[in-house]
């Protein structure tokens, strides 16, 4: 093997699938969870945005004793793009809230299946936005994606409610949520150049607490024991879906952990129904196969045209 490639292959991460799956599914087990628990919370009366600073608030502990464990130390939060960070951080907190009040407004299967669409949106704005070549397959995949969304939010239902009471609105906000997520996803991309994993969600959870430890003072209330761990839980279980998606993208490639984000369907429609006793609508059970394969295929097209690209650099 050429010292340069010897080099290379040293300082990636070992590379171990099954693990890197495992973790992913981790993830989205901890992320149904993390949404239970976010709907609890509002029946208990605390405000998003209060739920919000807990949630970044106790998410960094576990976040820098890990960082410690996996690095070795703190020299890899430095940056040098901290107004990239700030305006990921905008983002996130945007995407997170209307992530939060879809799951609230909507029955966990509905509101998930609607952030499933994210694939879909990031295709369009990396075509867009950073001018990536998107020939007619994707576009293929991208427009089934959305036939599949339309049928979930059924339209012509929602418009002839004008779009009003928890239902309307709670679709509009989940879509917002998919969306804002996408963008994301390209503000990551584009930090990903320069910065490690651990870099950008360091950022993301200690900038989140500026505005938010400034909107706190106006909407903290007392909490009972019984909320104060809801809270907690909502922290503890943020912390380990941030650890788990960033673990497991060390341990194997995008495309190989991509699909196990579906799992989070099946997750969302057991506890909707177990803590809720909620079922998805119809044009759930129609429009998310539309969407999951529209995903897929995006992944696994992904998949193969990197594949292609190693083969042209190593030739």
């Amino acid at each position: 093997m050429p010292a340069a490639a010897s080099s290379a292959a040293s300082t990636q991460a070992p590379q171990h699938y099954l693990g890197g799956i495992a973790l992913r599914l981790l993830a989205m087990a901890s992320l149904s969870l993390m949404f239970v628990l976010v709907k609890y919370v509002d029946r208990a009366g605390i405000h998003i945005v209060e739920s919000l600073f807990w949630r970044q608030a106790l998410v960094l502990p576990f976040l820098l004793v890990w960082i410690r464990a996996t690095t070795g130390g703190f020299a890899s939060l430095r940056t040098q793009r901290i107004g990239a960070h700030a305006r990921r951080m905008t983002m996130g907190l945007v995407g997170m809230a209307c992530n939060f009040g879809g799951m609230i407004f909507l029955p966990m299967a509905e509101a998930t299946t609607i952030s499933l669409s994210v694939p879909i949106f990031a295709v369009i704005f990396a075509a867009a936005l950073l001018g990536e070549p998107t020939g007619w397959q994707r576009w293929s995949a991208v427009i089934v994606g959305f036939v599949g969304v339309l049928v979930v939010l059924d339209p012509g239902a929602s418009i002839a409610a004008g779009f009003g009471g928890d239902h309307g609105m709670g679709t509009l906000i989940a879509l917002a949520g998919a969306v804002m997520t996408a963008l994301i996803t390209i503000a990551v991309r584009d930090l990903g150049r320069t910065e490690a994993a651990a870099t950008i969600v360091f950022w993301f959870s200690a900038l989140s607490m500026i505005p938010l430890g400034l909107m706190l003072p106006f909407v903290i209330t007392s909490h009972s024991a019984q909320e104060w761990l809801l809270l907690l839980g909502l922290g503890f279980s943020g912390a380990v879906v941030q650890m788990a998606l960033t673990g497991a993208l060390r341990l194997a490639p995008v495309a190989v952990v991509i699909p196990m984000d579906y799992t989070s369907l099946l997750w969302s429609i057991a506890a909707g129904w177990w803590f809720f006793g909620t079922f998805p609508a119809e044009t759930t059970w129609i429009g998310a196969p539309l969407i999951v394969a529209s995903g897929l295929f995006i992944a696994w097209r992904e998949h193969r045209l990197h594949i292609a690209r190693t083969k042209e650099v190593a030739a």
